[in-house]
């Protein structure tokens, strides 16, 4: 029998919570919400509708809580989890929807606010800022969806096993992606329905919170994917270099002279381009030792 349980982080969600909690509890065997240090009811009325509640006594951000989602059901032995807002943007009705992926063989379904041409609700500036962060997303880990920070997600039990987060912040949704790609997760997305027009559905302006995500995703990308962060870059230069240089010795040979500026531009962009290369290298085959390391132990 498959023991089915939906998750979700909440600061400060007593307005909304016990909505999402009762929509919870009718698709589900277990409702579990990991309270970030929130200072109003959230927990009362949590503990009050029957929900499995893990405390944090301070705030440790998106990241830590949905870390907390993780470890619960582990402890608790799930098959699948749902991982859903506590703020009233996501439906919980349309939990059916992510987890009938699930017995299919997928390990992790994304409710995409953007597949099959949806996400006409959602304001143009979000759509251009996590387009940018899709793109961003597929970069640093290969992992190509159409909404790569939806929060509405499905997780059968080999994600719930392998997926173990460092970052605390709201980066945690691309950070999830690329560990579902180094552990080769089946995935796909369905679509989903988010609202925009409730009061205080964010804790972060998404003007701040973008940001904030790309530089995490970049420095992911810095880490696990340092031939493109590192060598490509270091090619294009050390490729300018040279061409630079033999650009000189020609005018050098036909009669000219070396100017002072242009051969020292030269000589940096060559020597700093090849460190970059060879950096970038070393890093990749760090980084792939680390990554085979921790699948292995995980098996």
């Amino acid at each position: 029998m498959t023991f089915k349980i939906a998750a979700m982080p909440a600061y400060n969600e007593a307005h909304a919570i016990a909505e999402v909690i009762k929509g919870c509890k009718k698709y589900v065997d277990k409702v579990v919400v990991v309270d970030d240090g929130s200072t109003d009811n959230t927990v009362d009325i949590a503990e009050s509708l029957g929900a499995y509640v893990v405390r944090h006594e301070t705030n440790k951000g998106y990241g830590a809580a949905l870390k907390n989602c993780f470890e619960t059901a582990r402890q608790l032995g799930a098959d699948a989890m749902v991982i859903i807002d506590s703020d009233g943007q996501h439906d919980p009705s349309e939990i059916p929807k992510l987890l009938e992926p699930l017995k299919d063989g997928f390990d992790l379904v994304i409710g995409s606010r953007f597949v099959n041409g949806n996400g006409k609700n959602v304001p143009i500036y979000r759509k251009f800022g996590m387009k940018v962060l899709d793109i961003a997303t597929y970069i640093a880990g290969g992992f190509n969806v159409t909404d790569s920070q939806s929060g509405y997600r499905a997780y059968g039990r080999r994600a719930i096993e392998n997926i173990n987060l460092n970052g605390t912040d709201m980066s945690a949704g691309s950070e999830i992606l690329i560990q579902a790609k180094d552990y080769k997760l089946k995935f796909t997305e369905v679509e989903i329905h988010c609202r925009y027009d409730i009061e205080n559905c964010s804790s972060e302006h998404p003007f701040i919170h973008g940001p904030k995500v790309l530089f995490r995703i970049l420095k992911d990308m810095e880490y696990r994917r340092p031939l493109y962060y590192f060598t490509v870059p270091g090619m294009i230069m050390a490729s300018i270099g040279f061409l630079m240089g033999l650009n000189f010795l020609q005018d050098y040979y036909l009669g000219g002279y070396l100017r002072f500026g242009p051969t020292l531009l030269m000589v940096m962009l060559t020597i700093i381009g090849t460190f970059m290369v060879f950096t970038g290298i070393i890093l990749h085959a760090i980084a792939r030792m680390i990554v085979l390391n921790e699948h292995v132990r995980k098996q």
